[in-house]
């Protein structure tokens, strides 16, 4: 076999608004800006051992995906970030806080398995799944 995969690495979000999106995935996803190439449009939050890339669509990097994401226009279905401890409670708690609607609990597979996962919304739309081992 010529390459095994070990997980993901990292996504790339295009975005209208970057300050809005860096504060919705700091404050409301917990995913800390680790690094930023301002010159190229890139901000890279930390997502565990992945990266979320999040670049503004008038940058060098973002102008190469066409059209700004919008109603008719996702960049992607969503993506799914696993998370440590699955607290609903304290999960729908958080997102409240922070004005955000989280969509049914349900029962999901994924890489790690089967288990609990809540639908969000970023601010352009994207739809983030929060999902927590099944216990």
């Amino acid at each position: 076999m010529s390459f095994t995969i070990q997980g993901l690495d990292h996504v790339v979000i295009r975005t209208t608004d970057i300050d809005r999106m860096i504060k919705f995935y700091s404050e409301v996803v917990r995913c800390p800006l680790e690094r930023s190439v301002e010159s190229a449009g890139l901000y890279q939050m930390r997502a565990g051992s992945a990266l979320i890339d999040l670049v503004p669509v008038d940058s060098e990097i973002g102008k190469r995906g066409g059209a700004a994401p919008g109603k008719d226009a996702h960049n992607m279905d969503h993506f799914c970030l696993m998370l440590e401890d699955f607290d609903e409670a304290a999960i729908r708690a958080h997102l409240a806080e922070h004005g955000v609607e989280a969509g049914p609990t349900e029962n999901r597979h994924g890489a790690a398995g089967r288990g609990p996962s809540i639908y969000i919304q970023d601010p352009d739309g994207n739809t983030v799944e929060l999902k927590g081992r099944e216990e």
